[in-house]
């Protein structure tokens, strides 16, 4: 019971300190502060996202993503690590991560083993009221003003610039991917599933297996494979020309809650 008090209170001290480092939760607070994962708010291609609350009533949104043969742990490292290199005001918060397996003894070929019979990955984040992108574009973007779909478009490449400095590709830019923040809708990017880190010694990286939202990805990603910072820039500009279109083309619509992401070389 102290323990689960105290990694509480570790993520409790996240919102008062900006430069708290994410945190390991472990799957007894992850139930606890989800309500035995009482309410859903969203869906996505790698994931379900619950809402969490803390003792002070902080939210939090607790994200468990899908089993799959792509989410080994390697891959789930690297988006940790990611996520924790990242700290901007455009970029959602991320609090901390859980990693639980259970395992049982089993005989295999006649020998008791540890066999995995559960495994789940959560990522913890800050909550972000007032829903993404894509839902304001669905219902509000008539009520725009153009000072703040500008704020908007600024927020949104403050924080992909930001990246970039970094050398993180976010791969997946999208209005679903473009949360709204506090009480000046201040725009998050978010969900780094198949973000990838350059190291800096090239300027284009070339994959078999590329992956994201088709609208939002550019020719050479979908027909050659290629990865740069440019794959991000003309997703940034199909978000600003529904932004400045203030209309929902269906050309570009995406449905935020139960897509999941295409990979182009399986088409």
């Amino acid at each position: 019971m102290a323990e689960k008090e105290s990694e509480v209170e570790g993520l409790e001290h996240m919102f008062t300190n900006e430069n708290a480092e994410p945190v390991h939760i472990s799957y007894s607070v992850i139930e606890s502060i989800t309500k035995t994962f009482y309410r859903v708010i969203g869906h996505g291609g790698f994931g379900t996202v619950y809402l969490g609350s803390l003792r002070n009533d902080p939210m939090v949104a607790v994200k468990l993503l899908h089993p799959s043969q792509d989410l080994s742990d390697t891959q789930f490292m690297a988006e940790v690590k990611c996520l924790t290199r990242v700290k901007h005001k455009n970029i959602v918060r991320f609090l901390g991560y859980c990693a639980y397996t259970h395992e049982v003894v089993m005989k295999v070929e006649g020998i008791d083993r540890m066999v995995d019979i559960e495994r789940k990955r959560f990522l913890c984040f800050e909550y972000a009221p007032n829903g993404n992108l894509q839902d304001y574009l669905e219902e509000k973007t008539h009520g725009y003003q153009w000072s703040i779909r500008y704020k908007i478009i600024k927020g949104i490449c403050q924080g992909l610039h930001y990246l970039h400095q970094k050398r993180i590709n976010h791969l997946d830019l999208k209005p679903a991917n473009v949360l709204m923040g506090g009480a000046q809708m201040e725009p998050m990017i978010t969900d780094f599933g198949i973000s990838r880190h350059n190291d800096g010694t090239q300027s284009t990286i070339v994959t078999k297996n590329a992956k994201g939202t088709l609208g939002y990805m550019p020719p050479e990603l979908i027909t050659e494979g290629k990865i740069s910072s440019k794959s991000d820039i003309f997703s940034l500009g199909v978000i600003m020309r529904r932004l400045l279109m203030g209309s929902d083309d269906e050309n570009y619509t995406e449905n935020a809650h139960d897509e999941e992401p295409l990979k182009a070389h399986d088409k």
